[in-house]
């Protein structure tokens, strides 16, 4: 047979070990960043027999359509006493005119308007503060205006983060499913992000939160002054306070498939990329030991592809190539699999490794037009 015997070291031999190597790399990752996500068990939210207020506090800016698709969805959670307050940050669209209409309906919404100054800019940091310092309660449950709750359970898992003095709870925003490669692409990738952050807060190491889903107390906002270490950079009311304010001991993460919050994915490629430009904007910023983690995660992905083009350089190791392929899938669809279904997206971890090979492509791009990205001083 045509492969590496191993009775002298050279090139094929080399070729193969830096392979095996490559492989066992990235299969230590998959192990270090699904499988805390897939064997947590739901029992680590204590269920309390009082649930204390809540404030779920929302900004909206031209939200007119997504507020009367989907506030009424949060306004009838299962949950004893909670408000809900709604930041109109200057629209020029119907949003307060919906606004009004559901505070006819529903007693326990609340609006708060910011009126557009000609002189100062504000981003959405602002309008976050002036619902944070304006709400009722101390614990924040966070979420945009173009996502709604997969269940009316939704904020009574996100409270019941707040047990044994957690004072911070981070929760998966999810994309719709829909048709075609770009929408798997979207949710592939917003999945293995949340795997990344949620395990790395099951481990007391959190970095980085989705304001889609995210709650937080009020005390731990003001003892960590806010956004005021970050509120030069437009982007990151989410994950650099999460960043800044996470310790090893006060985040909790609730991914009850009742928990999820779910908002419209992007239809374009172009779109996409201005929303992931945007995104990669905040990552430099964040700790040390974040930035590593996610270097290693994704460094291992690229050493293996390239460790697996090597292959092709000497006729021993081509067989070699779809063995180590199928090796890699195998072993990434076995840990995936239960992780993905835990965060109710059955339809992603068969196809992981297309899609994971599909965003290896595209991360490039992102990265470059980030170095020529403008972010707008308010988007979701």
């Amino acid at each position: 047979m045509n492969v590496p015997q191993f009775q002298s070291f050279q090139l094929p031999e080399l070729l193969t070990v830096l392979a095996a190597l490559a492989l066992l790399w990235v299969c230590v990752n998959y192990i270090l960043y699904y499988l805390p996500i897939a064997s947590l068990k739901r029992t680590h939210l204590v269920s309390t027999p009082q649930l204390d207020p809540v404030s779920v506090v929302i900004c909206a800016r031209n939200e007119d359509d997504n507020l009367t698709e989907f506030l009424p969805k949060i306004l009838s959670q299962d949950y004893p006493e909670f408000e809900v307050l709604v930041v109109n940050d200057c629209s020029e669209d119907n949003t307060e005119h919906v606004l009004d209409e559901y505070i006819k309906i529903f007693p326990n919404l609340r609006k708060a308007n910011i009126i557009e100054d000609g002189y100062y800019k504000h981003s959405k940091k602002m309008a976050l503060l002036v619902g944070i310092k304006g709400a009722k309660y101390d614990n924040l449950v966070l979420t945009d205006a173009d996502c709604y709750p997969s269940s009316n359970q939704w904020l009574k898992e996100m409270a019941m983060g707040f047990a044994q003095d957690k004072e911070m709870v981070l929760g998966y925003g999810a994309y719709e499913k829909g048709k075609g490669l770009l929408n798997k692409l979207i949710r592939f990738d917003t999945l293995t992000i949340a795997l990344l952050y949620l395990s790395a807060a099951v481990k007391g190491k959190a970095y980085m939160g989705v304001g889609r889903n995210l709650a937080y107390k009020r005390n731990l906002f003001f003892r960590n002054k806010g956004f005021s270490t970050h509120y030069h950079i437009k982007s990151g009311d989410d994950d650099l306070f999460v960043n800044q304010a996470a310790t090893a001991s006060n985040v909790n993460v609730a991914v009850h498939e009742n928990c999820i919050t779910y908002s419209k994915p992007k239809t374009t490629f172009g779109n996409w990329r201005r929303q992931k430009q945007r995104h990669l904007t905040t990552a430099p910023h964040y700790r040390a030991g974040a930035k590593a983690r996610i270097t290693n995660y994704f460094l291992a992905q690229y050493v293996f592809w390239m460790a697996l083009l090597a292959l092709v350089l000497t006729p021993e190791t081509l067989l070699l190539i779809p063995v180590i392929i199928f090796v890699k899938a195998l072993f990434q669809i076995l840990v995936m699999r239960k992780a993905a279904i835990r965060l109710n997206e059955p339809d992603l971890w068969g196809g992981s490794l297309v899609y994971e090979l599909f965003l290896l492509f595209v991360y490039p791009i992102f990265h470059i037009g980030k170095a020529l990205h403008k972010p707008n001083k308010w988007a979701n």
